[in-house]
């Protein structure tokens, strides 16, 4: 998939946020630490790279490579 820089900023902030909303909903984080574990999370790094392809992924699919990443942890 070919997008620009901005169509690329605006899909990665969108599943970010989605993570964060989810990580408060299903695992009853608190604001301050799902940003925490998204931000700190191999699955963001990935998520910040093009080539990952994570950006077009639906935010349930990357979430549940998070979960799987902090259930290791």
């Amino acid at each position: 998939m070919n997008v620009s820089e901005q169509e690329f900023k605006f899909m990665t902030e969108g599943v970010t946020s989605d993570l964060i909303q989810l990580l408060m909903d299903c695992r009853h984080y608190t604001l301050p630490r799902a940003v925490e574990a998204v931000y700190g999370s191999m699955i963001y790094s990935a998520l910040l790279r093009p080539a990952s392809g994570l950006y077009a992924q639906s935010s349930g699919y990357v979430y549940a490579l998070l979960d799987n990443e902090l259930k290791k942890k």
